[in-house]
């Protein structure tokens, strides 16, 4: 790996070229970016990641994102702005969080999740590949938009859907391709379309 500029007078350690920032960038020491990673989409907002961390080539990172420490992103990552993700979370290749999530530590984010705007994932919590979480409970423009609540600890599987303003209790699990319409209580298991407790099926 070669050394690049220093940014924000921390030195960053990365593997290739071309990375466009725009606005105030701050990176913690340690941090590793790949190629053709954008930081940053307005000249008056900020990027902040956290030491130890790798971005890989393709990512790109709106302006007002907060992240920890040890972000490990797989390609072609997006992050929208006003999100912020805790310490030690990996977002799997072709994820989209999109604006003003909230995620906490030791969160793994598998390929190709999408994460709606309003979402908040609390520590913990895998998503399984393909997993979709929404926020437009009326499918219908100018309404108010309301992300689900997922607690500590949940399990999401692979091809789940999550409805808007679901709640996830803690260490709740969800089967692989469930549709969530309601709520799941702590230490539930889920399945099926629409999603039903284990025990009830």
């Amino acid at each position: 790996m070669a050394k690049i500029e220093k940014f924000e007078d921390i030195e960053v350690w990365q593997m290739s070229k071309n990375i466009i920032r725009q606005g105030k960038v701050k990176l913690g020491a340690g941090t590793a970016i790949e190629d053709n990673v954008i930081l940053g989409n307005r000249e008056d907002g900020v990027v902040t990641i956290g030491k130890n961390s790798l971005i890989r080539s393709g990512t790109v990172i709106y302006s007002g994102v907060k992240i920890g420490d040890n972000l490990r992103t797989g390609h072609n990552v997006l992050i929208r702005g006003n999100t912020e993700i805790g310490d030690n979370v990996l977002v799997g290749t072709n994820s989209v969080i999109d604006g003003d999530c909230r995620i906490g530590n030791n969160v793994s984010i598998q390929t190709g999740v999408y994460v709606t705007k309003y979402t908040i994932i609390e520590d913990g919590v895998f998503l399984g590949p393909l997993c979709v979480t929404t926020n437009d409970k009326y499918m219908k423009y100018g309404v108010e938009l309301k992300g689900p609540i997922i607690k500590r600890n949940s399990r999401i599987g692979a091809n789940s859907t999550i409805f808007p303003g679901v709640t996830i209790g803690e260490d709740a699990i969800v089967g692989a391709g469930a549709v969530v319409t309601q709520d799941v209580v702590p230490g539930d298991t889920v399945i099926g379309n629409p999603a039903r407790s284990k025990k009830d099926v």
